[in-house]
C-alpha cells in the first residue's frame, strides 16, 4: 500500500512537534545530504561526523546540528550517548565511504583496503551504543561483499529487525536516476521503506530541477550565485558538446572530434562520456566528477557546456540556497564537486526519515490499541 504524500506530511508534523522524538548521530556525515533530509523529514540530528574538514562549514551553515571531525574509528560510545540521550527513540545512521565498493574502480580496491573496515566500526558503534534505529545508505555492491552480511548479522545479533533493499532516488523526489542500497534496521518491530513518492510516471525531470537557473557559458559564473558556475573548455571540447545531442553519445560527432581512445576497439564499449543530458528526463547519477563534460553525461541539454556546481547540488536535491563555501572564502571546484557527489541525496534522506517516523507511528499505534 503505498504512503500518500498527506500521509508522509503528516509523519513530518508530528516529528516538528516533538509528539515522536527521534534524535540521530551521522556517521560520516559529508555536507550533510542526509542530515538535512533527516530534518527535512522532522527528525533531530544532533551530531554530525567525518575526516574531512571541508564538511565542516556545509554541514554546520546548513544544518541544526553540531559537527565533529574525527574518525569512526576513534569515536566512543561515551560520545555518541552524550549526544542523542534524552529522546524518546535513538537512530545512528550514515553512509561510510563507498570507492571500495563502487562499479567505477573496475576492481581497483579489495578487501585489503583500509575503507571496508570502517562498516565493521560502524557494527562496533552500533554494538556499543544500542541505538533503537540503525540506518545506512550505500552503494548496490556493497550488498554482494562478505563484509555487509557480517554487518547485517551483528544488527541481528544484536536484537535488530533488519531490511534492505536497492531503490532508485528518482522514486523519491530526486531529479536522477540513482541507484543505492539503503538499510534500516529497528528494534521495535519490522521495518521498511515508505512505497516511492514519485514512482515511475511521475518522477522529476532535468527541466523541473534546472530548467529555470540562468543561462552561462563554459567557464562563467554568475554574480548572484557563485556556485553557479561551469568548468571551461578547451577549443577541441567545446566542438564537442557543439556536436552532441541529448541522450546521445560521441559516436554521433564527425570522425575528426571523436577521441583516438575512443576509435579503438576496447574503447568503442564506453558511450556514456561526452554526453548531454535530456530535459524530460532525471539526470544520470551525479559523481564526484559531474562537472567535467567528458566525465559522464553531464554536458547541460541545451547551453554548450558542462552542468554548474550548483545545478549538479540541485539535481542531488540540496536546496538552492544551500552553502557549500563562506561566501568569502575561495571555492574550488573539484572539492566542492566532490563534497556534492559524495553526498546522499537530501531527498532520499527525507524519505528515510519519513519512513522510521511512520514505522515508530505505527508501533505506537499497535501498543495504543493493545492497551
Amino acid at each position: 500500500m503505498r504512503t500518500s504524500r498527506n500521509e508522509i506530511e503528516g509523519l513530518q508534523e508530528i516529528g516538528s512537534q516533538n509528539v515522536v522524538t527521534v534524535r540521530a548521530l551521522d556517521l560520516f556525515c559529508g555536507a550533510g545530504g542526509l542530515t538535512h533530509g533527516l530534518e527535512k523529514a522532522g527528525i533531530d540530528v544532533a551530531l554530525g561526523v567525518d575526516t574531512d574538514p571541508h564538511c565542516a562549514y556545509p554541514y554546520t551553515k546548513n544544518n541544526n546540528s553540531k559537527f565533529l571531525q574525527k574518525s569512526v574509528v576513534d569515536l566512543s560510545a561515551d560520545e555518541i550517548r552524550g549526544a542523542i540521550e534524552g529522546a524518546q527513540y535513538s537512530l545512528i545512521a550514515g553512509c561510510a565511504p563507498c570507492q571500495t565498493f563502487s562499479t567505477y574502480q573496475q576492481g581497483r580496491y579489495g578487501p585489503s583496503d583500509d575503507r571496508w573496515n570502517l562498516l565493521l566500526e560502524f557494527g562496533r558503534i552500533v554494538t556499543e551504543v544500542g541505538p533503537d534505529l540503525v540506518t545506512m545508505e550505500n552503494v548496490p555492491r556493497l550488498a554482494e561483499q562478505e563484509v555487509f552480511d557480517t554487518f547485517t548479522s551483528v544488527l541481528r545479533d544484536e536484537g535488530y529487525y533488519v531490511w534492505y533493499d536497492v531503490v532508485n532516488c528518482a522514486d523519491y523526489e530526486v531529479p536522477q536516476q540513482r541507484h543505492r542500497l539503503v538499510l534500516l534496521a529497528s528494534k521495535l518491530g519490522p521495518i521498511r521503506m515508505i512505497e516511492p513518492t514519485t514512482p515511475e510516471g511521475s518522477r522529476l525531470t532535468v527541466r523541473d530541477a534546472i530548467g529555470k537557473l540562468a543561462r552561462i557559458k563554459a567557464g562563467e559564473t554568475t554574480a548572484r550565485d557563485k556556485m553557479h558556475q561551469s568548468s571551461r573548455l578547451s577549443d577541441l571540447n567545446l566542438k564537442r558538446i557543439k556536436a552532441s545531442k541529448p541522450g546521445g553519445t560521441w559516436r554521433d560527432w564527425p570522425s575528426e572530434l571523436v577521441a583516438k581512445c575512443h576509435q579503438k576497439p576496447s574503447g568503442k564499449t564506453y558511450p556514456s562520456v561526452y554526453a548531454r543530458m535530456v530535459w524530460d528526463e532525471p539526470a544520470p547519477t551525479m559523481t564526484t566528477q559531474y562537472f567535467g563534460f567528458g566525465n559522464g553525461r553531464f554536458g547541460h541539454p541545451e547551453q554548450d557546456r558542462a552542468i554548474s556546481l550548483r545545478e549538479g547540488a540541485i539535481l542531488q536535491s540540496f536546496p538552492k540556497n544551500y552553502e557549500f563555501v563562506n561566501k568569502n572564502a575561495p571555492l574550488h571546484i573539484k572539492t566542492v564537486g566532490r563534497l556534492i557527489g559524495n553526498a546522499v541525496p537530501v531527498n532520499l534522506g527525507k524519505a528515510i526519515g519519513s519512513s522510521i517516523l511512520e514505522h515508530i507511528g505505527r508501533k505506537k499505534k499497535k501498543k495504543k490499541r493493545a492497551v
